[in-house]
This record gives structure tokens, sequence and C-alpha cells, in this order.
């Protein structure tokens, strides 16, 4: 039997579209509800919770990976804007499933003035409905959320598009009474 490479292709394909069909999709909190807390190290070694940040904004950014191409386009737009985030009272957190070291790394490569937090295990992005596995490939999806002073979520992000999030998450918080600068 001869198999041609246009079947190998297309076969190729759809096993790789079941391949990521198969992964844990959960629902991310909705809108309203509590923010699950966390307890998550920092690029410097530094601990952050959630709680710590109560009567403040959070824009909180779960992406794949450090250092690639859309989470490193996604991680210099909000750098680019941290300024301005700052000046509305706005805390900026991201968060991967790489370790200290490598969000260190790449903080440094970067310069990027805001924590990226490490859920090595990914129990953080689960909770979130941000994980995705796939035995033995784990990585978080790019989602993000607002989470009001109050703790609560404000927005939720299932599509994300890296160039222009930052900005988009401006735009919201703005919307949600948040003033600019």
């Amino acid at each position: 039997m001869h198999i041609t490479r246009s079947a190998v292709r297309i076969l190729a394909a759809s096993v790789a579209g079941l391949l990521l069909s198969a992964g844990t999709f959960a629902d991310s909190p909705p809108e309203g509800d509590v923010a699950p807390d966390f307890r998550l190290q920092d690029q410097n070694g530094e601990w952050h919770t959630l709680e710590q940040y109560r009567g403040q904004w959070v824009a909180l950014y779960f992406y794949p990976k450090d250092d690639t191409p859309g989470c490193t386009k996604e991680a210099c737009e909000f750098r680019d804007d941290y300024e301005r985030l700052a000046q509305m009272g706005v805390t900026l957190l991201g968060v991967s499933l790489d370790d200290v070291k490598s969000h260190q790394a790449f903080a440094a490569k970067y310069h990027l003035p805001f924590p990226l937090l490490s859920d090595a295990d990914g129990e953080v992005a689960k909770r979130y409905g941000s994980l995705f596995q796939l035995w033995p490939l784990k990585f978080a999806k790019r989602h993000s959320f607002i989470v009001d002073p109050e703790g609560r979520i404000a927005r939720v992000y299932r599509n994300v598009e890296p160039e222009s999030h930052s900005d988009e998450v401006i735009t919201d918080l703005i919307s949600l009474g948040v003033t600019p600068p």
C-alpha cells in the first residue's frame, strides 16, 4: 500500500487536532465569582497571594511559556504599558508553569518590571480554568482575568491576542471605573 504525502499531512493534521481537543479544558470561573486565591513565587523568590492585593485592582494573565514568540510579545506589551497600569493603581501579575529560574531569565532578558509567578504544578491555572494538559504535555492557556478590589472576577478573557491584549485590559479597566492617569 502506497500512502501519499498529502494523505500523511491530512492524517497528521487530524491527529494533532484530536490531541489538542482531548486536553483538559475546565471552565474559567465566571465574572462575579470570587477569584481563587493562590500562593506563588515570582522570579525574585518573593511569595505572592491574591489576598495580599485585596483593595486593589489586579490584572492576572496566564501564558503558555517563557521566551516564546506570542508570550514574549504579550509580556513586552504589558511591560510597555506597565507605568500606565501602575498609575491607575492596578497590580499586574503574569503566571505560567515555568519555574522561578526560567521566569528570572525571561524577566531579565526583556526588562519586565512586574512579577512573573511560577505555577509549576499547574494547580492555580487549573482553578482558573486555564490549564491545558495532555499527558505529558501541560501548560497554561493564554487567559486573563481582571480582579476587582473586593477579590471578585470583573472580566474574563479566553481569546487573547498577544499584540493588543494590554490595550484591551486598560480599556476595560477604564470602563469598570478605574481612573486613567
